[in-house]
């Protein structure tokens, strides 16, 4: 099948983990700098200071995106380079570049997706608790006023905040990723009431101060794949997906239900009553704002199956199975499964913003980079995408991760997730097999798959 001639066709990438452009005058510190100085928290003593260095190869990089026949890009804009201190006065500088990236993109036909808030947190806010002060959603409402004020005038696509349950439970419940706490389940309850009312905050300011029309995201990580040897192991495949895990902050559901049904899952209520925060009156209303999509990140998930007493049990993967150079398995059933479970669930509109894998990339001989293993992966996961379409779920768009190899967050640079390769010494970039076998699916919208 070809897919809906107006499907999205982009490529993701986050703030700190391609730009680079870290002195002083040009991004203030980030929680993410201060864990990168924190000895064996980041692989091999790595940082972001560099990275991808696309802040001097912007141009570039959006030529190559042109080249590729991409039609969207997913940025973040770093909220330590747009306001140093969290608050306060802004750094032209800092606006001056996403400036220069937007009007690059504009000009080269490509259309922006800006994602708000993508993990890097200003120092300053981070000495302040953090995502564990409740003042967090009215710091989130003063960058997002100067953000969409900078750039709504040619920004129609927000993304409003990424992942919350991993840069919530990532970062405060099983500290491997920044700052690295382990907080008590009363702490954690607090941070993700107080990141569901950023993304409302963010919404509010988007609606009320835009001035081009906008849609407006938030995008989510959703592993699940389902298998389905009878009706019973889709159904308590599906309830697993909307069940809470020991780990509750890392559960998407208890994001997902408040912004899209207006509520916390009734699990969550009873479970944890005790030390849940006091809600305001008008919280749910404010985090239950309409928006236009919602954002799956998608790269695997567990396989689903009914035990004896027909409870969700997780299957063990098999001696040998396949999977990425980060070692997660490759199990694209989860491209169908958990987009199916979702739409049938909030009923929205759906993009794919970040699908993709860590490959053993290398530039060979010949000069070139041949990661057929990539190429298969993308062809694998596009045609579940295209099941769950061809059976009624509204996927309207499709963003792989990512553009460029990159800072990966706890692994440095240990791991290479992009379609283009880059030389983290040289910074030099050089287009991989499979940005060419993309570039072909998007010509031809799937129909070579």
């Amino acid at each position: 099948m070809t897919l809906r001639p107006d499907f999205i066709w982009g490529v993701s990438t986050a703030s700190i983990q391609i730009e680079g452009g870290s002195n002083p005058s040009e991004r203030a510190l980030s929680n993410w700098d201060i864990f990168c100085e924190t000895h064996g928290k980041v692989y091999d003593g790595h940082n972001a200071l560099i990275s991808s260095d696309h802040f001097h190869h912007l141009e570039e990089d959006v030529a190559i995106i042109k080249q590729l026949g991409v039609k969207a890009y997913r940025f973040s804009v770093s909220w330590p380079r747009i306001l140093p201190d969290g608050t306060g006065t802004p750094n032209p500088e800092g606006i001056a570049f996403y400036n220069r990236l937007i009007d690059d993109l504009l000009l080269n036909g490509i259309e922006p997706y800006l994602t708000v808030y993508h993990w890097d947190l200003p120092y300053p806010l981070h000495q302040k608790g953090g995502w564990l002060n409740p003042e967090i959603p009215n710091w989130m409402e003063e960058y997002a006023r100067v953000v969409v004020d900078a750039f709504s005038d040619r920004v129609s696509n927000w993304i409003t905040i990424n992942e919350p349950q991993c840069f919530i439970n990532e970062s405060y419940c099983n500290g491997v990723h920044a700052p690295g706490y382990n907080v008590s389940n009363r702490e954690l309850a607090q941070a993700v009431h107080n990141a569901l009312m950023a993304h409302g905050k963010i919404v509010q300011v988007i609606r009320q101060s835009a001035k081009l029309p906008a849609k407006i995201s938030y995008a989510q990580a959703t592993p699940l794949s389902s298998t389905p040897n009878s009706d019973a192991d889709i159904e308590v495949a599906r309830k697993r997906q909307f069940s809470l895990p020991q780990a509750f902050a890392g559960s998407g559901v208890i994001y997902s239900d408040p912004i899209f049904l207006g509520q916390y899952p009734a699990e969550y209520l009873s479970k944890y009553e005790s030390i849940l925060p006091r809600f305001g009156q008008n919280d749910m209303q404010l985090i239950s704002q309409p928006i236009d999509y919602f954002g799956i990140n998608l790269y695997f998930g567990d396989k689903i199956a009914t035990d004896k007493n027909n409870e969700p049990v997780v299957l063990s993967n098999k001696p040998g199975f396949a999977k990425t150079a980060f070692g997660w398995p490759v199990n694209p059933e989860c491209m169908y499964w958990a987009n199916k479970f979702c739409y049938e669930r909030y009923g929205v509109p759906m993009l794919i913003t970040e699908n993709g894998m860590s490959g053993n990339d290398w530039v060979h001989l010949d000069g070139h980079v041949h990661d057929h293993d990539r190429i298969d992966f993308i062809h694998r996961y596009l045609l579940q995408m295209e099941r769950a379409i061809q059976e009624g779920v509204d996927i309207r768009g499709y963003f792989h991760w990512s553009l460029m190899d990159n800072f990966e967050w706890a692994r440095g640079y240990s791991e290479r997730f992009g379609i283009v390769h880059v030389d983290f010494q040289t910074g030099k970039r050089t287009i991989k097999d499979s940005a060419f076998a993309y570039s072909e699916i998007i010509r031809r919208n799937t129909a070579c798959l």
